[in-house]
Protein backbone atom coordinates (compact mmCIF):
# COMPACT_ATOMS: atom_id res chain seq x y z
CA UNK A 1 0.00 0.00 0.00
CA UNK A 2 1.51 3.44 -0.94
CA UNK A 3 2.09 5.94 1.62
CA UNK A 4 -1.26 7.76 2.16
CA UNK A 5 -1.55 12.01 1.68
CA UNK A 6 -2.16 14.20 4.51
CA UNK A 7 -5.22 15.64 2.80
CA UNK A 8 -6.82 11.88 1.92
CA UNK A 9 -5.97 11.17 5.61
CA UNK A 10 -7.95 14.29 6.73
CA UNK A 11 -10.99 13.39 4.35
CA UNK A 12 -11.02 9.81 5.60
CA UNK A 13 -11.40 11.00 9.43
CA UNK A 14 -14.05 13.35 8.29
CA UNK A 15 -15.79 10.65 6.53
CA UNK A 16 -15.27 8.47 9.38
CA UNK A 17 -13.92 5.63 7.30
CA UNK A 18 -12.52 3.61 10.23
CA UNK A 19 -10.61 0.90 8.22
CA UNK A 20 -9.34 2.76 5.97
CA UNK A 21 -7.60 5.22 8.85
CA UNK A 22 -6.75 2.28 10.39
CA UNK A 23 -4.88 0.53 7.42
CA UNK A 24 -3.13 4.18 7.06
CA UNK A 25 -1.96 4.50 10.51
CA UNK A 26 -0.57 0.89 10.43
CA UNK A 27 1.23 1.52 7.10
CA UNK A 28 3.07 4.30 9.18
CA UNK A 29 0.59 7.41 8.91
CA UNK A 30 1.42 10.24 11.10
CA UNK A 31 -1.82 9.86 13.70
CA UNK A 32 -0.77 13.67 14.90
CA UNK A 33 -1.40 14.84 11.50
CA UNK A 34 -3.17 18.83 10.73
CA UNK A 35 -5.28 20.47 8.17
CA UNK A 36 -4.32 24.10 7.58
CA UNK A 37 -5.77 25.48 10.98
CA UNK A 38 -3.42 23.38 13.00
CA UNK A 39 -6.78 21.15 13.57
CA UNK A 40 -5.43 16.91 14.42
CA UNK A 41 -7.24 14.10 13.40
CA UNK A 42 -8.65 13.56 17.05
CA UNK A 43 -9.83 17.14 16.94
CA UNK A 44 -11.59 17.30 13.63
CA UNK A 45 -13.25 13.42 14.84
CA UNK A 46 -13.89 15.23 18.47
CA UNK A 47 -15.34 17.93 16.81
CA UNK A 48 -17.62 15.82 14.56
CA UNK A 49 -18.94 13.56 17.65
CA UNK A 50 -17.10 10.72 15.74
CA UNK A 51 -16.17 8.36 19.39
CA UNK A 52 -15.39 5.41 17.66
CA UNK A 53 -12.66 7.50 15.66
CA UNK A 54 -11.74 8.98 18.00
CA UNK A 55 -10.73 5.99 20.30
CA UNK A 56 -8.98 4.61 17.24
CA UNK A 57 -6.43 7.12 16.96
CA UNK A 58 -6.00 7.59 20.65
CA UNK A 59 -4.81 3.84 20.93
CA UNK A 60 -2.90 4.90 18.18
CA UNK A 61 -1.24 7.59 20.03
CA UNK A 62 -2.96 10.34 19.09
CA UNK A 63 -2.15 13.68 21.12
CA UNK A 64 -5.22 14.24 23.39
CA UNK A 65 -3.69 18.02 24.12
CA UNK A 66 -2.79 19.06 20.60
CA UNK A 67 -4.24 22.92 19.97
CA UNK A 68 -5.30 24.29 16.77
CA UNK A 69 -4.91 27.60 16.00
CA UNK A 70 -7.84 28.79 17.62
CA UNK A 71 -6.66 27.23 20.99
CA UNK A 72 -9.17 24.19 20.76
CA UNK A 73 -7.87 21.00 21.93
CA UNK A 74 -9.81 17.26 22.01
CA UNK A 75 -9.63 17.48 25.72
CA UNK A 76 -10.82 20.81 25.93
CA UNK A 77 -13.18 20.70 23.09
CA UNK A 78 -14.61 17.38 24.29
CA UNK A 79 -15.48 19.20 27.51
CA UNK A 80 -16.96 22.17 26.15
CA UNK A 81 -19.63 20.21 23.71
CA UNK A 82 -20.33 17.57 27.02
CA UNK A 83 -18.98 14.56 25.36
CA UNK A 84 -18.32 12.71 28.81
CA UNK A 85 -17.04 9.46 27.27
CA UNK A 86 -14.64 10.95 25.18
CA UNK A 87 -13.10 13.42 28.24
CA UNK A 88 -13.03 9.90 30.59
CA UNK A 89 -10.48 8.32 27.69
CA UNK A 90 -8.78 11.60 27.22
CA UNK A 91 -8.19 12.08 30.83
CA UNK A 92 -7.11 8.28 30.79
CA UNK A 93 -4.62 9.22 28.14
CA UNK A 94 -2.62 12.17 29.60
CA UNK A 95 -5.19 14.70 29.52
CA UNK A 96 -3.72 17.97 30.37
CA UNK A 97 -5.02 20.65 33.25
CA UNK A 98 -2.52 23.46 32.69
CA UNK A 99 -3.59 23.97 29.08
CA UNK A 100 -6.77 26.73 28.21
CA UNK A 101 -8.43 27.88 25.17
CA UNK A 102 -8.83 31.20 23.64
CA UNK A 103 -10.86 32.74 26.53
CA UNK A 104 -8.02 31.23 29.01
CA UNK A 105 -10.79 28.77 30.00
CA UNK A 106 -10.17 24.93 31.26
CA UNK A 107 -12.82 22.13 29.62
CA UNK A 108 -14.95 22.50 33.29
CA UNK A 109 -16.02 26.65 32.49
CA UNK A 110 -17.76 26.05 29.08
CA UNK A 111 -19.07 22.52 30.11
CA UNK A 112 -20.95 24.43 33.00
CA UNK A 113 -22.07 27.30 31.09
CA UNK A 114 -23.41 25.20 28.50
CA UNK A 115 -25.88 22.96 31.09
CA UNK A 116 -23.75 19.95 30.95
CA UNK A 117 -24.48 18.46 34.12
CA UNK A 118 -22.77 14.46 33.21
CA UNK A 119 -19.50 16.18 32.07
CA UNK A 120 -19.53 18.99 34.93
CA UNK A 121 -19.67 15.71 37.47
CA UNK A 122 -16.60 14.08 35.65
CA UNK A 123 -14.46 16.83 35.53
CA UNK A 124 -15.23 18.61 39.25
CA UNK A 125 -14.32 15.37 40.50
CA UNK A 126 -11.19 14.41 38.77
CA UNK A 127 -8.21 14.58 41.01
CA UNK A 128 -6.19 17.54 40.99
CA UNK A 129 -8.11 19.33 38.60
CA UNK A 130 -8.68 23.14 38.57
CA UNK A 131 -12.23 23.78 39.68
CA UNK A 132 -11.64 27.20 40.59
CA UNK A 133 -9.68 28.31 37.46
CA UNK A 134 -9.85 32.24 36.52
CA UNK A 135 -10.95 33.05 32.68
CA UNK A 136 -9.97 36.31 30.84
CA UNK A 137 -13.40 37.27 31.95
CA UNK A 138 -12.28 36.96 35.39
CA UNK A 139 -15.06 34.25 35.70
CA UNK A 140 -14.59 30.76 37.39
CA UNK A 141 -16.80 28.00 36.47
CA UNK A 142 -19.14 28.70 38.82
CA UNK A 143 -19.50 32.06 37.53
CA UNK A 144 -20.42 30.64 34.42
CA UNK A 145 -22.93 28.58 35.56
CA UNK A 146 -24.56 31.42 37.62
CA UNK A 147 -24.18 34.44 34.99
CA UNK A 148 -24.62 32.34 31.81
CA UNK A 149 -27.32 29.71 32.80
CA UNK A 150 -30.93 30.22 33.04
CA UNK A 151 -30.92 29.28 36.90
CA UNK A 152 -33.26 26.41 35.65
CA UNK A 153 -32.76 22.66 37.07
CA UNK A 154 -29.00 21.55 35.12
CA UNK A 155 -27.68 24.69 36.42
CA UNK A 156 -28.76 23.97 39.91
CA UNK A 157 -26.99 20.50 39.79
CA UNK A 158 -24.00 22.58 38.17
CA UNK A 159 -23.57 24.59 41.33
CA UNK A 160 -24.62 21.81 43.64
CA UNK A 161 -21.77 19.37 42.09
CA UNK A 162 -19.36 22.42 42.19
CA UNK A 163 -19.86 23.40 45.99
CA UNK A 164 -20.03 19.79 46.34
CA UNK A 165 -16.52 18.85 44.96
CA UNK A 166 -14.96 22.05 46.97
CA UNK A 167 -14.97 24.92 44.59
CA UNK A 168 -14.92 28.30 46.81
CA UNK A 169 -18.30 29.96 46.62
CA UNK A 170 -17.30 33.14 47.04
CA UNK A 171 -14.47 34.37 43.81
CA UNK A 172 -15.45 37.34 42.63
CA UNK A 173 -15.34 38.63 39.09
CA UNK A 174 -13.39 41.69 38.01
CA UNK A 175 -15.44 44.24 39.60
CA UNK A 176 -15.44 42.67 43.01
CA UNK A 177 -18.87 40.78 42.75
CA UNK A 178 -19.61 37.38 44.16
CA UNK A 179 -21.64 34.49 42.03
CA UNK A 180 -24.36 35.08 45.69
CA UNK A 181 -24.59 38.56 44.55
CA UNK A 182 -25.30 37.69 40.68
CA UNK A 183 -27.41 34.86 41.70
CA UNK A 184 -29.38 37.44 43.84
CA UNK A 185 -29.56 39.79 41.20
CA UNK A 186 -31.20 37.50 38.56
CA UNK A 187 -33.61 36.25 40.91
CA UNK A 188 -32.20 32.65 41.01
CA UNK A 189 -33.50 31.62 44.49
CA UNK A 190 -32.65 27.97 44.47
CA UNK A 191 -29.00 29.01 43.54
CA UNK A 192 -28.39 31.41 45.95
CA UNK A 193 -29.71 28.97 48.47
CA UNK A 194 -27.40 26.33 47.38
CA UNK A 195 -24.16 28.75 48.04
CA UNK A 196 -25.31 29.87 51.28
CA UNK A 197 -26.05 26.77 52.63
Amino acid sequence: METITKSDLINLVQKNDLPSVEAALKNGANVNTTDSNKNSLLLIATTKQYEDMAKLLVKHGADVNQQADNLDSPFLYAGATGQTELLKLFIENGARFDIFNRYYGSALIPACERGHVETVQLLANTKNYPIDHINKLGWTALMEAVILGDGSIKYQQIVKILKDAGAKMNIPDHDGITPLQHAKSRGFTEIVNIIKS
